[in-house]
């Protein structure tokens, strides 16, 4: 939006230059026109009331600011879900896997910069005893860096059918 309004002219009105500059009303209602096409249309009634376009740049600079402690407080939590997740005995790798994958992906949304060999590393130490073995020939003699999660996933799921068609056998 800041963008826009600089290429218009206009932004000038919601950040002024200096403490007594003067503001041309049809450059604030342009500006304000901008900020209303920029927005949700459910703030556009919270914000009517403002009467000029640097009021209301500066009642949304302090909604989002709460919108983006809120996100962080919620990425911190995130943190801690995907650092204290183990992979139960019973669960299955897709199971596992579906949890792994959705915690991260929504730190992602949220903006937080997760890299891939990250992921990678956190899905062989958190596998079940059962994956122990496979999971440390992986990191033995794969590039974990350069893995994707894709990839130790259907490594891993490629393993889980190996082992139920061994378990078969045994009956």
């Amino acid at each position: 939006m800041r963008v826009f309004m600089q290429a218009h002219g206009v932004w000038d009105v919601v950040e002024p230059q200096t403490a007594n500059t003067v503001v041309e009303v049809k450059k604030d209602k342009m500006a304000l026109a901008f900020i209303y096409q920029g927005i949700p249309e459910e703030f556009v009634m919270s914000l009517s009331e403002k009467k000029s376009a640097k009021e209301t740049w500066e009642a949304l600079r302090t909604m989002f600011v709460g919108a983006n402690r809120v996100k962080t407080a919620r990425v911190q939590t995130l943190k801690v879900e995907f650092e204290a997740m183990i992979m139960k005995e019973t669960e299955s790798v897709d199971d596992f896997s579906a949890k792994v994958t959705n915690v991260v992906s929504t730190m992602r949304t949220l903006g937080e910069t997760i890299e891939e060999g990250y992921v990678v590393k956190k899905l062989l130490m958190a596998v079940s005893s059962k994956f122990l073995q496979f999971a440390s020939t992986l990191e033995q003699f794969g590039d974990l860096d350069t893995m994707s999660v894709e990839e130790v996933i259907s490594r891993l799921k490629a393993h889980e059918e190996r082992l139920k068609g061994h378990r078969e056998s045994d009956d």
